[in-house]
């Protein structure tokens, strides 16, 4: 198990979060370009049934390490899904392990569409999905929460219109809708919060599953 020292750095790295970071990891060790923008085909904008490099340099664990917890996860393609899996932990004021995109560029125009549709099978617990339309790495985001069917796929429907505008699971009332066609990252996490200090009704801490067929637009 690597350190919580090591996986912030890593994150870090990886998500090329600070200017600082970004011109040290490219200077000395050539961080690779970031991957193509999705392109809708029939609907589906990621397909994990069908694994490729572009899927495998998009995604990337986000965990409470960056705030000092210890929860720790991972995201891999194998055998036709994206298994998103780990274990949450609360020790630390933690209690969170997420799965991120890096920031697309250019962005997602996804104007032209209601909402996203997942495909999914969890193992019982509320998640969320969360969209940003701003590249800056601690930004407003826009939540739905979803429940999962222990061990059943299911279809998840989340409506552009539905989503509620977040900074750190504290809702923003006065924030703007979220801007479809500037959408610059997608992120499904597994929290012990709800929204504004409520506690998930549907949260447990120890492993968690979950897989991930498809992505879709509608």
């Amino acid at each position: 198990m690597l350190s919580a020292i090591t996986r912030l750095f890593q994150t870090l790295i990886y998500f090329e979060t600070l200017p600082l970071i970004r011109w040290i990891t490219r200077m000395f060790f050539g961080a690779p370009p970031p991957p193509p923008p999705p392109s809708p085909q029939a609907g589906i904008l990621f397909d994990f049934t069908q694994p490729n490099d572009a899927l495998a340099q998009t995604w990337g664990a986000l965990d409470d390490v960056v705030m000092g917890g210890v929860s720790a996860s991972s995201f891999r393609l194998q055998e036709g899904v994206a298994q998103f899996s780990g274990v949450v932990s609360t020790a630390n004021s933690g209690g969170f392990a997420s799965v991120r995109s890096r920031n697309f560029l250019p962005p997602l125009d996804l104007s032209s569409y209601t909402g996203l549709r997942l495909h999914v099978k969890g193992d019982g617990q509320r998640y969320k999905l969360l969209l940003r339309d701003s590249t800056s790495w601690d930004s407003l985001a826009y939540a739905f929460s979803f429940d999962t069917t222990p061990d059943q796929w299911v279809t998840i429907q989340v409506p552009f219109a539905a989503t509620v505008p977040v900074f750190r699971a504290k809702t923003q009332p006065t924030a703007p809708p979220l801007n479809r066609s500037q959408i610059t990252s997608i992120q499904l996490m597994l929290s012990k919060f709800e929204y504004d200090g409520a506690l998930n009704p549907h949260f447990t801490p120890g492993e968690f599953r979950l897989l991930l067929q498809t992505i879709q637009v509608y």
